[in-house]
């Protein structure tokens, strides 16, 4: 894939073998007929934003949506399942940006139909910003997609194959719709990742052969379940340590560098197996650390590292080698500094190019360039790609929980699901899983488990 059109999905030649099920889609999205949306905005028109989903997040993606040029951006509406999530929200951004915020009593909506209502308060040209957590995401993409409305999705975009899928029949139909859709994955609007994965498609290491991503760091503890409490709200409050909320952190937390991994080698793996286990028991349902061995159509490999503990090595980093060489992809999330390396021994003589300059913030970035489709009525839509690179992180996640070889084609058409009905789930809703009489919840078990 060529940086200098970062939102092309990667490797659209070796996919074709394998992504059979694109013509399917598109048939069965019925969109014959479908009306070209009137999705921009009047060139220093205002851009109204909803928030849907108002942690950590979705607070930053609206500061970061301030930070844009070229017209006014302002905070219309907001919506979370807590009111008191969506109060603290309210109350940082306005101390921050009042000029920027417009968000009275009658638009801020708690629940979880809020996101339909704050959805339905915008207009063509205005933006909802998807930020709750990935289980909630492709029923909120596919409302917001109905009722015509450009869309900046957070990652991660689905937590199994079904509602993937639902996520890839909405990114269909918003591409028929000309809507603009961002998603989370800055990294590829980097100025610093831009141009080293310029050069390795230039082919300055060679034939890339080896991919390897770290994400290892420290955890986010998820402590017993409490005696009498609602065992529903208590998972969606810890969502990283379940996997039918977030998705699991390994694809919530290392979805980005399995992203930019395969914009690297310019396709998507078309097999995974992998292992992983948990040292400690604050892990909610799933591991505590994980290693994927991925396999591409030609038979080369990425090799993914997510480990979650205190007072380990810690990395956060990602590299390619080639036939000619070894590029550095990311040094340290802080600042990429990536370089190339004539060899596979990545010490300063072998040194050939580095980037050499601090990277422009590509949290700003993917906004000015959506923010600048919406108002130039640009093609710019990443949802297509955002859903395939959630498909190959599914996979990496079923291979280590199963224990099972998995398949693109099976991680895709998988009816394996966590929660059958998620459009009317409520707070009466029984938790998908049950912790044990300790509170403590059981991890997966390979060979036992199923998520196929």
């Amino acid at each position: 894939m060529s940086t200098s059109n970062p939102n092309t999905s990667a490797g659209s030649k070796s996919r074709r073998d394998f992504l059979k099920f694109s013509g399917r889609l598109a048939a069965a999205s019925a969109l014959a007929g479908v009306a070209v949306n009137q999705s921009r905005a009047a060139a220093n028109s205002t851009i109204k934003l909803a928030l849907v989903g108002c942690g950590g997040r979705g607070t930053g993606a609206v500061a970061d949506a301030f930070s844009t040029k070229g017209g006014p951006v302002k905070l219309h509406a907001m919506a979370d399942l807590f009111e008191n999530r969506l109060k603290s929200s309210l109350s940082n951004l306005t101390k921050g940006y009042k000029d920027k915020v417009d968000v009275p009593p009658e638009r801020q909506f708690v629940g979880f139909d809020g996101y339909k209502k704050a959805i339905d308060s915008l207009g063509p040209g205005d933006v909802v910003l998807l930020t709750t957590h990935a289980a909630f995401r492709p029923m909120q993409f596919e409302y917001a997609v109905k009722k015509g409305v450009n869309v900046f999705a957070e990652k991660s975009f689905a937590t199994d194959a079904p509602q993937v899928r639902r996520w890839l029949k909405a990114a269909e139909l918003s591409k028929q719709k000309n809507l603009k859709v961002g998603v989370g994955f800055m990294w590829r609007h980097s100025k610093a990742r831009q141009e080293v994965i310029r050069r390795i498609h230039d082919g300055v290491i060679g034939d890339v052969h080896t991919l390897r991503i770290y994400r290892v760091h420290g955890p986010v503890h998820c402590p017993p379940l409490p005696k009498n409490a609602n065992e529903l709200i208590f998972q969606i409050q810890h969502p990283n340590s379940f996997t039918w909320v977030s998705s699991g952190f390994f694809i919530d937390w290392h979805c980005h560098n399995i992203d930019v991994a395969c914009w690297a080698k310019g396709a998507w793996p078309v097999s995974a197996q992998g292992m992983g286990g948990r040292c400690y028991e604050q892990a909610g349902n799933q591991f505590d650390h994980y290693t994927v061995e991925y396999t591409f159509a030609d038979g080369t490999k990425l090799l993914a590292f997510s480990r979650h503990m205190n007072g380990c090595w810690n990395t956060y980093t990602d590299y390619a080698h080639g036939s000619k060489g070894s590029a550095v992809i990311m040094s340290s999330l802080g600042d990429p500094k990536p370089k190339i390396y004539k060899s596979h021994n990545m010490v300063k003589k072998e040194l050939v190019w580095e980037y050499g300059q601090p990277d422009p913030n590509p949290y700003h970035a993917e906004w000015q360039v959506l923010v600048d489709a919406i108002r130039q009525n640009k093609p710019h839509n990443e949802a297509r790609r955002a859903g395939e690179a959630e498909v190959v992180a599914l996979m990496g996640r079923m291979a280590a929980h199963t224990g099972q070889y998995i398949t693109w084609d099976q991680a895709l058409n998988s009816n394996f699901q966590f929660v059958k009905d998620i459009d009317n789930i409520t707070f009466e809703t029984p938790a998908p899983i049950k912790a044990g009489p300790n509170g403590i919840y059981a991890a997966p078990q390979p060979g036992i488990t199923k998520e196929v």
